[in-house]
């Protein structure tokens, strides 16, 4: 026990040491669109096919403007500890593997095997996401309709980035994606559920906690890859994690957050 204490104690001053320099960890968070149109979410971009020829140009513009960062660790939204992509990702190096639609794999592979890095690391976690706890409480109260036009807002926002993704580019729609504006009306979604709840059942804010404490896991998954204050750490995640992660990182002392605007101007 006191050997731990001692680590833990070290581990503590080295970070705060951090936290007062100039030199922290950088840790920028690229919300993405899901590329290969898996469904997993309650509402989902239906995006055109990405290994398009016009699509790959765009892929690699997007990947010049990535490299500025100059990320020494890639994470990515992969079960933590994939053996799965360890292997695909070894095997891309060798020439053994053919990239999918998956943006993980047109995004950080290529980006992490042009770059030279020996690795890309999932730091995905998977939880909670009590949604039919919430809409059975919305019915129970006889607010059904009221929040189903609430929660089919959601739909609208991802309806104007489909709209949007058809006639820019895909760096243009992380862009807009990934702007100040668009990811606080992705968080202020999740709030407008608060209100669904009462004592001995607290369905709103439930569903909020477990969002929150899914993500929360995936920053602790994050911030362990970090070994100096000179790593930079790129984060490709779905965009729906991208304002939770970014809070994340702002309310982190130790570490510092950087935006896809830092490189494009977009704001």
């Amino acid at each position: 026990m006191r050997r731990i204490l001692l680590v833990l104690g070290a581990l503590a001053i080295s970070m705060a040491s951090w936290a007062q320099s100039d030199a922290r960890p950088e840790i920028l968070v690229l919300g993405t669109y899901h590329m290969s149109n898996p469904g997993h979410d309650v509402y989902n971009m239906q995006a055109d096919d990405v290994l398009s020829p016009k699509r790959q140009q765009e892929i690699a513009q997007l990947i010049g403007v990535l490299k500025k960062f100059h990320p020494t660790k890639i994470a990515i939204e992969a079960d933590v500890g994939s053996e799965r992509v360890e292997r695909e990702y070894s095997d891309y190096v060798a020439g053994k593997y053919t990239l999918t639609r998956n943006e993980t794999n047109q995004i950080a592979y290529r980006l992490a095997q042009e770059l030279g890095h020996h690795a890309v690391y999932p730091v995905d976690e998977e939880g909670d996401f009590p949604w039919q706890r919430l809409v059975n409480y919305a019915k129970g109260i006889g607010r059904k309709d009221k929040f189903d036009a609430m929660a089919a807002s959601m739909g609208t926002l991802v309806k104007e980035q489909d709209e949007f993704l058809r006639s820019h580019t895909v760096l243009e729609t992380l862009e807009y994606m990934n702007s100040d504006s668009r990811v606080a009306k992705d968080v202020a979604f999740y709030y407008a559920f608060v209100p669904y709840g009462e004592p001995g059942d607290y369905a709103g804010p439930d569903l909020l906690a477990a969002w929150y404490q899914r993500n929360i896991r995936i920053y602790h998954n994050i911030v362990k890859l970090v070994e100096s204050p000179n790593d930079r750490i790129l984060v490709i995640y779905g965009a729906g994690h991208l304002g939770w992660l970014q809070q994340d990182i702002t309310n982190d002392a130790t570490v510092k957050l950087r935006r896809l605007s830092d490189w494009t101007g977009k704001q």
